[in-house]
């Protein structure tokens, strides 16, 4: 077993809570439900269709990110043009997705102390399955197999 596991719902399930979160981030009572949620609207590289995907908004020193595995990260290779709406408002930015394995992880594992044990885990979408914080090796062995990535996101310039 591996001490790190990606804990996601069923697809299904994924859909469906996405939608809910979508309207409820168009509510004028969005505030307490939406706080640590934004949405990343974007355009696919190979399909040219928009997007609008909820997610947990994660919080750097100077900068909002993204932790995620999931397939449509792959837009921002490179850094792609993107609006994000964060607390109802709404902002251009540039994302630009992070794959290197040890710096994913370093992120991980500084998520995982700020928002404590059990609910860090939890928002970055994970489950430790040893009694105890992962190590930084556990961590780069999750990134890898799992393919986890960070998009930075930066106010676009111009």
């Amino acid at each position: 077993m591996n001490a790190v596991e990606v804990a996601h719902p069923p697809a299904a399930v994924v859909r469906v809570l996405n939608r809910v979160v979508l309207l409820a981030t168009r509510t004028p009572l969005r505030r307490p439900v939406t706080k640590a949620i934004l949405v990343l609207r974007f355009t696919g590289r190979r399909t040219g269709r928009r997007y609008d995907i909820p997610v947990t908004a994660h919080r750097g020193e100077d900068s909002l990110m993204v932790l995620t595995g999931a397939p449509w990260r792959l837009n921002f290779r490179g850094g792609r043009d993107l609006d994000v709406t964060l607390d109802g408002r709404t902002a251009p930015m540039r994302g630009v997705l992070v794959e290197h394995a040890r710096t994913v992880a370093e992120t991980y594992a500084q998520r995982i102390a700020e928002l404590g044990p059990r609910q860090g885990p939890r928002q970055l979408g994970l489950k430790i399955t040893v009694p105890r914080a992962p190590t930084l090796g556990e961590l780069v062995a999750a990134v890898e197999r799992e393919h986890l990535s960070i998009i930075w996101l930066r106010p676009r310039k111009g």
